[in-house]
């Protein structure tokens, strides 16, 4: 099953969420926003993105900039942190199966087939 990690005030989240929708598979919304994630979900997600924790870091977001820019953080900070701020987080997150994608242009999401 397709699950995406989605955030209804992102343009580039609504427009992979439409690519899903023309898609005709079926798929799950998660709103990440309201339904934190827990830190065994954000580190599976991590893995299947495979890439290191800071990479999915919303480094313009003003919070990141004024609080954390510069600050040698470790990969389980920044796990809590995105845990904890999940406004930080890349998105749309595309994860099916063993695969996962930042869906930004949202036809990354056709990687996952």
């Amino acid at each position: 099953m397709i699950k995406i990690y989605h955030n209804p005030r992102c343009r580039k989240s609504r427009e992979a969420l439409n690519f899903l929708q023309s898609s005709g598979h079926n798929f799950d919304i998660v709103l990440y926003l309201n339904e934190k994630l827990t830190q065994a979900e954000l580190r599976e997600i991590i893995q299947k993105l495979k890439i290191r924790p800071e990479k999915l870091i919303r480094t313009e977001e003003t919070l990141w900039k004024t609080q954390f820019k510069g600050k040698s953080l470790s990969d389980s900070q920044l796990i809590n942190l995105l845990i904890q701020e999940p406004r930080l987080i890349q998105r749309p997150i595309v994860v099916l199966g063993d695969k996962a994608v930042i869906a930004r242009p949202a036809v990354a999401i056709n990687l996952l087939f």
